[in-house]
């Protein structure tokens, strides 16, 4: 269903199974070892998929999400395979549809957490912060402001809610009740890693990552593998740097514009989600498409 032009709010392929259509993401059977996965152009604020899409964001995600991939393949392996999509989608008209918002993956085993690396002081761990000192449950020095820099990043991970469910943060001891200690430890150490090194990549490009959430998954023989999107405008928090100015919330390349302009509405988070004025939709696809041209060296070219 295509709602505006040159956008996707839902895909349909004929000859593929429809595994799973989530908050963002439509994924598809290929075989017992692949799966398609197409991001559509849909919106989710506050776990909450809103009713029109963004024209162009998927395209602008897969990308960005692509670039980083492959920037991090030395770090972890990731779900990208080697199978051509014109193999998976022979249909041009099909394929065509889907613009760039295609890739098609290796099936792993999904871990039942999101990693999310914190490494300025906003959002839900500000308001932790100023309640209790700490951003679940790790203390941290008095008198930060808002959007400060923390001392060093700190990870604090959340279960995985399905779709119109709220993710819920989690303690490290739970996330290695659920997936074993080691495990645990592994998958805190390489998402310190690959946002540490994203980090200092994305400001030497003018953009601050804020915070981050990664997806990893295992393979038959137990690896750990990137999967699903990683540092995108959609799973990131991304600050212009030459605006940055601790005690207030930054200016963002990401969805919090939205967020922030459903907080001005008489909406109680709940579905369905307000209809969004068209001037939003634009500038939300600009914002998009800016965290794209600076983060991609090829994009801004």
């Amino acid at each position: 269903m295509t709602a505006i032009p040159d956008a996707l709010f839902q895909s349909e392929l004929k000859h593929l199974p429809l595994i799973n259509r989530g908050k963002v993401r439509d994924i598809y059977g290929i075989d017992d070892e692949h799966m398609l996965i197409v991001t559509t152009d849909r919106l989710s604020a506050f776990d909450v998929v809103l009713p029109q899409p963004i024209p162009g964001k998927g395209e602008v995600l897969t990308r960005v999400s692509n670039f980083w991939l492959q920037r991090t393949s030395a770090l972890v392996p990731n779900h990208l395979a080697a199978l051509p999509l014109a193999d998976v989608v022979p249909d041009p008209e099909e394929r065509s549809g889907l613009g760039e918002r295609a890739v098609v993956v290796r099936r792993l085993r999904p871990l039942p957490v999101e990693a999310i690396v914190r490494g300025y002081l906003i959002g839900s761990g500000w308001k932790d912060y100023q309640r209790t000192g700490a951003v679940c449950d790790i203390p941290l020095p008095t008198g930060l402001r808002q959007a400060d820099k923390l001392p060093e990043p700190i990870y604090t991970p959340s279960t995985k809610a399905a779709v119109g469910d709220h993710d819920e943060n989690v303690s490290f001891q739970h996330t290695a009740d659920l997936i074993g200690t080691d495990m645990a430890g592994q998958l805190r150490d390489i998402s310190l890693r690959i946002y540490a090194e994203a980090a200092d990549y994305a400001r030497s490009r003018g953009i601050i990552i804020a915070d981050t959430k990664f997806e990893l998954g295992l393979d038959d023989a137990g690896r750990l593998h990137l999967i699903d999107e990683a540092l995108t405008p959609d799973s990131s928090r991304f600050w212009p740097a030459d605006q940055y100015q601790p005690g207030t919330s930054p200016p963002s390349f990401d969805k919090q514009f939205v967020r922030d302009y459903l907080e001005t509405l008489d909406w109680d988070k709940t579905p369905p989600g307000p209809e969004l004025p068209a001037e939003i939709i634009a500038k939300t696809a600009e914002k998009y498409r800016e965290a794209e041209r600076r983060l991609v060296p090829s994009a801004g070219a």
